[in-house]
């Protein structure tokens, strides 16, 4: 039967693509494309409801192998953040690179909508790839170019290309709060200084003496100029002086930086430490990313763009009066995050809740707020650490079904797909993904070279691809039905309280007329919750309205009419 329903929907896809194959224009063709396959969506639902009267079952946990993908070109989307550093080394120096990235994008999203082989991530968010003199290259030398030890332009234009090949958007980090020591914009600067001697200084002599916050002052978190009695604001460290973003001059620069990649063909850009624009000033942070986006948005209307505001859920909303794509929703990330503690015991009402109240909260300072949710970045212990105990595995799948089935965009740490280990100094954070267990195989990393030795608590890719309830797998199916109903990501958030309780929390997403019911179970126990008052889409719930089952064990969700018994750490999906 399983055989009969995957040659259906190829048959349907086929013919989905044989009806847009006519259309000449572009932009025609990619409007015929979406309501095809909507129609195709449809045609398998019904599909799906003759093959649940031809055999009876409870479950099917493989459903989601007869319905086509629907992935609409928009800013909703799901990003993979790469670390090139620790990714994949395709010149045996051990250091990650460019062309390594690129032997991998069929990994990440291999651009054919017929294979389930990939991920499936139509997003990519590369942490910074410009010259600089650390590992993780917040420190940009230059703005305008790609570090050495990761390739060259030409390798990064390439990598765009086939990025564009296969669907997928790439934004770039932005560190526009500080820049490297080495920076010639500094350098000069300092050079200018010493040289000027007891003269007063010129921006035409000198145009970068204003790209930062120089000072005869020696205030909070600066350092002196050295040879001068002039001191410089770095609040992060020395060797990353504060950039000045009053100066008009560095604001021209910036638009040329921007326009310089998003001409090039990147997608937008990931903005660090927004809130550390202006130290202490909100309402200036603010001010500066509404000019910022705009001048973006001129460049490339639909650029991307997400800040990190590394703060509480009412502060870093605030930012969103910018008129800023995203904002990481560091609520539900982390150790302490809302999914981490309901997935540990808390009330499952708490992430039912708060799912609600983010629409009312992000958009009553901007009703085109796009949410960022995340679990895990560069700057967290990995998400493997936060469970112990004989669990521990279905928590870790479960908690990366809960933040990919949140609203927006939503970002996956490399690894995080594997269950991989790695907590306390940033270097072990940013250790080498772990596609073998074996340290010599073609294209491993060694990592940071500061990183400490530790062992890995899963299994590698290799092992993992061949395990069909490994956190590999379960995390393809997780994006397979996040790319199947857009309604996942665009839908409007309702909480069902009757049908939820402190280990089930019952979600219902509307979008464009259409609904789907997320039905997530947080508890070790099997369990069964009614949903006899529920109707999905003007239905009752029923077996032929399942979309996708998510367990992390060997038992099954059975659904029956008004009533579904869903074993511990399971997710069901129905439409």
């Amino acid at each position: 039967m399983k055989k009969y329903k995957q040659v259906l929907a190829l048959l349907l896809t086929l013919c989905m693509l044989s009806a847009t194959a006519c259309g000449a224009d572009s932009t025609e063709s990619g409007v015929q494309t979406e309501q095809n396959v909507e129609s195709t969506e449809e045609s398998a639902e019904n599909a799906d409801e003759t093959i649940a009267d031809e055999e009876s079952t409870d479950s099917d946990s493989d459903i989601t192998d007869s319905i086509p993908l629907n992935i609409i070109d928009d800013n909703y989307r799901t990003y993979y953040e790469v670390f090139v550093y620790s990714f994949f080394d395709s010149n045996g120096d051990g250091i990650g690179d460019l062309q390594g990235l690129i032997s991998k994008l069929d990994y990440i999203n291999d651009g054919d909508d017929t294979t389930d082989a990939d991920l499936g991530c139509n997003g990519i968010w590369l942490m910074p790839v410009n010259p600089s003199p650390t590992y993780h290259k917040y420190d940009v030398m230059d703005y305008y170019e790609i570090d050495d030890s990761y390739g060259t332009l030409d390798d990064f234009k390439q990598l765009l290309g086939e990025c564009d090949a296969r669907g997928i958007k790439v934004i770039m980090d932005l560190v526009l709060n500080h820049s490297s020591s080495q920076n010639p914009w500094f350098t000069e600067a300092c050079t200018y200084l010493r040289e000027l001697g007891d003269g007063e200084p010129s921006v035409e002599d000198c145009p970068y003496f204003e790209y930062y916050h120089f000072s005869k002052e020696n205030g909070a978190g600066c350092y002196e100029v050295e040879g001068t009695d002039w001191y410089y604001e770095a609040q992060f460290w020395s060797e990353m002086p504060d950039l000045n973003l009053d100066s008009e001059a560095l604001r021209g620069e910036i638009e040329k930086i921007t326009k310089y990649w998003l001409d090039m063909g990147v997608g937008g850009f990931r903005l660090d430490a927004v809130k550390e624009f202006y130290t202490g000033n909100p309402e200036a942070n603010v001010a500066f990313l509404n000019w910022f986006q705009e001048s973006v948005k001129a460049q490339k209307a639909d650029a991307y763009l997400v800040g990190e505001a590394w703060l509480d859920i009412s502060s870093y909303a605030q930012y969103y009066e910018s008129g800023i794509d995203s904002l990481f929703n560091f609520a539900f990330a982390d150790k302490d995050g809302i999914i981490s503690k309901v997935v540990n015991g808390s009330s499952a009402e708490q992430y039912g809740v708060v799912n609600v109240s983010l629409q009312s909260t992000f958009g009553q300072y901007n009703e085109n707020y796009i949410d960022a949710p995340f679990y895990t970045n560069h700057d967290m212990g990995r998400s493997a650490g936060y469970y112990a105990g004989d669990n521990s595995e279905k928590q870790t799948k479960l908690a990366g079904a809960m933040n990919l089935f949140m609203g927006g965009s939503a970002f996956l740490y490399y690894g995080e797909e594997l269950g991989m280990k790695g907590s306390g100094k940033d270097e072990n954070k940013r250790a080498p993904m772990y596609w073998s267990k074996r340290d010599d195989m073609e294209g491993m990393c060694d990592g940071p070279a500061d990183m400490d030795d530790f062992a890995m608590k899963f299994d590698s890719l290799e092992e993992q691809e061949q395990d069909p309830t490994s956190i590999y797998q379960y995390f393809k199916k997780v994006i397979k039905i996040r790319n199947q109903n857009p309604e996942i990501a665009r839908g409007e958030v309702e909480y069902l309280m009757n049908a939820s309780n402190e280990q089930f929390c019952v979600l219902k997403k509307s979008w464009e007329g259409s609904e789907i019911l997320l039905i997530f179970h947080t508890g070790a126990e099997t369990e069964e919750v009614d949903v006899s008052g529920i109707s999905i889409n003007g239905a009752e719930i029923s077996p032929d309205r399942v979309r996708g089952a998510l367990e992390s064990g060997e038992e099954k969700i059975e659904v029956s009419d008004g009533t579904v018994t869903m074993p511990g750490y399971s997710v069901l999906i129905l439409k």
